[in-house]
């Protein structure tokens, strides 16, 4: 890789990356069994799992559009997470970190709908950020099963699993000294993710559902640099060999376990048809709605009570909401592009 190349996926990935659907026949409420989201993963992912200190999703104008307030989501308003769960027409699951603060009456009523366990910033491997990668993740759900009893298998009958990953991996790779090639780096992810995957399996649950990694050629972080005029894509072509591999893993996988319990989620192909045939009333499509007012700062920061931001007119025309995350109608478009493979996947009885 060039070195330019390198700097600008640094500056991709840094501390972020860290009509609602139709009746689904299979995977929805029945009199035995009530059908539960379970969330691994990123900032993509992570409905409200870090506290409110720590970092600037918990800021306005984070959640502006939705709930009307910051969550903890990265975005103004929904992201996936949400618009999968409203495909399964069940509440968006709690986030761990929340679920745990609650009385054990609270717990059992939110605890029905499933539970996120994603976290902004964390990847397959530890990151530069101080939370549960994915394998502590799916620790968390593991403990809640064997020791806590919070989930038995009879929950798990018409479950299913949403497993994001994104960047934030090769952002620590490119921070740190390594050996390795990027090809040889993501061979390792790849094959440490195939693992948690299977982990996620063996705890019961029915369907798991893989992000695969989206256009990170056309984060504003990286297309700041072209006046938010074009992607860059060598770095395009690294989340393109990402998703190749990705999707081998996830074949081989469902040969295995001679059944489709696996699915990939094409986020990359999403991203791209939404960019190259959606409009934005903001300027360039490609450039975020919420960014700090000069390089130094970032969406959310304030500073001596003065906001160090600014905000585009029509949040809901953004596609993209800040440096790296897309805004709800971003988050929306992608959901109405992935849509039919819920839709295919999802009726067909596990």
């Amino acid at each position: 890789m060039k070195k330019s190349l390198l700097f600008s996926l640094i500056l991709c990935f840094h501390f972020w990356s860290s009509s609602i659907a139709e009746c689904n026949d299979d995977y929805k409420k029945t009199e035995n069994s009530q059908v539960k989201l379970f969330v691994f993963g990123d900032s993509y992912a992570d409905t409200g799992n870090w506290n409110n200190s720590a970092t600037s999703s918990w800021n306005v104008p984070y959640g502006m559009t939705y709930p009307g307030k910051p969550t903890g989501r990265f975005s103004d308003g929904r992201i996936l997470t949400d618009y999968i769960a409203s495909y399964l027409e069940i509440e968006t699951p709690i986030p761990y970190e929340q679920w745990n603060l609650l009385s054990s009456v609270d717990k059992s009523e939110k605890q029905k709908f499933g539970m996120n366990y994603a976290y902004g910033g964390t990847g397959v491997f530890n990151t530069d950020v101080s939370r549960p990668n994915m394998t502590s993740q799916i620790d968390i759900l593991e403990r809640l099963i064997t020791q806590s009893k919070v989930y038995t298998k009879p929950d798990f009958l018409s479950s299913i699993a949403l497993v994001s990953i994104g960047g934030n991996d090769y952002s620590y790779y490119l921070k740190h000294p390594s050996n390795l090639t990027v090809s040889q780096f993501t061979k390792m992810i790849i094959n440490q993710f195939t693992m948690n995957l299977e982990r996620i399996q063996s705890l019961g649950i029915q369907k798991i559902g893989v992000t695969k990694m989206g256009t990170i050629g056309c984060l504003p972080a990286v297309t700041s640099l072209s006046e938010y005029k074009s992607c860059t894509q060598g770095l395009n072509a690294v989340a393109a060999s990402h998703n190749i591999l990705l999707q081998q893993s996830v074949d081989l996988l469902n040969k295995k376990t001679k059944d489709a319990t696996f699915f990939t989620l094409d986020l990359y192909n999403a991203f791209m048809t939404s960019l190259q045939s959606g409009t934005s009333k903001h300027e360039s499509i490609l450039k975020p709605c919420c960014e700090g007012v000069t390089a130094n700062y970032e969406c959310g920061n304030v500073e001596g009570n003065v906001a160090k931001y600014t905000v585009c007119e029509k949040p809901g025309s953004a596609f993209f909401w800040d440096k790296v995350h897309p805004a709800q109608n971003g988050w929306y478009q992608v959901y109405v592009a992935i849509q039919p493979t819920l839709k295919t996947i999802l009726n067909t009885t596990p």
